[in-house]
C-alpha cells in the first residue's frame, strides 16, 4: 500500500477582525508570540489570544478609513533558529495582502516572538511601519550576526516594552532600537514602568499608544504629542520614553 505523503504546512491569514470595510486602504497584520524552538502546529485560539483584543480595537478605530485587520497563523509554534519560520510566514502574509487588496500600506504589529518576525519582515516594499510589543530577541553573541536593522530604513517603527519583563529582556530591545535609530531616525521606543511581559497593568495605555501610532502611519492622522516627541528626541531619550499612566484618555494632539 502506497505511503501517503506528509502534507506541506502553509501559513494562513485569519478572517478580518470586525466588520471589513467596503474599500480597503490600509492593513494591519497581527503577529502573535510563540516558542523559541517548536515544530508543532500552533493552537489557533491560544496562539492568537495575545493580539485579538488589540486587533479588534484597531479594526474599530480604523474602519471608517478603510482598515482591514488580520491575524497571521504560523505554520509552527517556534522560531526554530536560522529557519526563522514566523518571519517567512509574515512575508507570505504581506504578499497575500497585496494579492487581495492591491497597493495598500501595511503595518506589522508583533507581540513577543511576533515582534522579532515583524522586524525581520519589515523590509517588504508594502510595509510602511512596524510595531513591536515586548519583542523576543536573541541574546547578543559576538560569534553570530547581529539582528538586522537596515531593512527598517524608510519605515516608521514603534517599540514598547515593560521594564519588569522577565521573559524578554527590555535591554535587548533598547539596544536594537538604538542601532535602528542610527539607520532610520523615525524609530521610537516606550517603556512601561513596573509592568511585566504581558503588560497587563497598563494594557489600556499600550493599546491606546498602538492605536495612535497605527492611525497616524496608515492614514495620516496627527500623532499624539508623546509619539511626536519620542520620534524627534535623540537617543537615548526617544528610546526610553515613559508611557504615562492614563495615556489615551486625554490626548493632546
Amino acid at each position: 500500500m502506497a505511503q501517503q505523503a506528509t502534507p506541506v504546512r502553509t501559513a494562513r491569514l485569519g478572517r478580518a477582525l470586525g466588520p471589513e470595510p467596503t474599500a480597503v486602504s490600509g492593513v494591519v497584520l497581527l503577529l502573535p508570540g510563540g516558542d523559541e524552538v517548536s515544530h508543532r502546529r500552533p493552537s489557533p485560539m491560544l496562539a492568537t489570544a495575545s493580539v485579538r483584543a488589540l486587533g479588534r480595537r484597531l479594526a474599530r478605530a480604523g474602519h471608517d478609513d478603510g482598515l482591514a485587520t488580520h491575524v497571521v497563523h504560523y505554520r509552527y509554534r517556534g522560531w526554530n533558529g536560522s529557519a526563522a519560520h514566523p518571519a517567512h510566514d509574515a512575508t507570505w502574509a504581506i504578499d497575500e495582502v497585496v494579492r487581495r487588496y492591491g497597493d495598500v500600506p501595511v503595518c506589522l504589529v508583533g507581540v513577543d516572538m511576533g515582534g522579532r518576525a515583524a522586524l525581520h519582515a519589515g523590509g517588504h516594499e508594502a510595509v510602511n511601519s512596524v510595531v513591536t510589543i515586548a519583542p523576543w530577541l536573541p541574546e547578543e553573541d559576538m560569534a553570530a550576526p547581529s539582528e538586522p536593522v537596515r531593512q527598517l530604513v524608510g519605515r516608521r517603527v514603534l517599540m514598547v516594552h515593560g521594564t519588569n519583563d522577565e521573559r524578554t529582556d527590555p535591554e535587548l530591545s533598547f539596544r536594537l532600537a538604538a542601532r535602528a535609530k542610527k539607520a532610520n531616525r523615525e524609530v521610537c521606543r516606550f517603556e512601561v514602568h513596573s509592568d511585566g511581559h504581558g503588560l497587563h497593568q497598563h494594557r489600556d495605555e499600550v493599546h491606546a499608544l498602538v492605536e495612535d501610532f497605527v492611525m497616524g502611519v496608515l492614514f495620516g492622522r496627527a500623532f499624539s504629542r508623546p509619539v511626536r516627541d519620542a520620534m524627534a528626541a535623540p537617543p537615548p531619550l526617544g528610546l526610553r520614553m515613559p508611557l504615562a499612566a492614563g495615556f489615551g484618555k486625554s490626548l493632546r494632539r
